[in-house]
């Protein structure tokens, strides 16, 4: 058998989805929507859930919405109690979704967020393609693992 009927006999892989959440009540959301703009053009799926979100909403959609990852923007310095609350609220119901975060982070507060189990953080300044192609390795890896534990 060619390498063509392989590939042929393969499921096309879909595309990365990722929900992006503006959670608490930061109601900045201008950069999300530039990243949320920037990954639909690289070929990302995304979901927007929209401003003034509760962390244990956007856990049930990312549930509700299958997504590979979620994407939190947070610029009003609550994001270690927001994050905290979307990270137990998706421990709660068994969802193993990689959580990362951008927006204005303070130095001091990147280990504390990825001792929560935050998978990346993005300062302000991450250029789109860099996001990109870090969230398609993060997803490719989350793909793997599921793939592996259904085994």
């Amino acid at each position: 058998m060619s390498n063509d009927t392989a590939m042929d006999n393969r499921e096309p892989q879909r595309p990365v989805r990722v929900l992006l959440a503006k959670i608490g009540l930061d109601g900045h959301d201008r950069g999300v929507k530039v990243v949320a703009l920037g990954l639909r053009d690289a070929g990302f799926e995304v979901i927007y859930t929209g401003r003034h979100r509760m962390p244990e909403l956007v856990a049930e959609v990312a549930l509700q919405e299958d997504v590979d990852i979620i994407g939190v923007s947070i610029l009003s310095g609550a994001h270690e109690l927001l994050v905290q609350r979307l990270m137990d609220a998706l421990k709660a119901q068994q969802t193993p979704i990689p959580v990362v975060v951008g927006g204005f982070i303070p130095d001091d507060d990147i280990q504390p967020l990825k001792d929560m189990g935050v998978s990346l953080i993005f300062l302000a300044d991450t250029p789109i393609a860099t996001i990109a192609q870090e969230l398609r390795e993060l997803a490719a890896a989350k793909r793997l693992a599921d793939t592996a534990a259904s085994a």
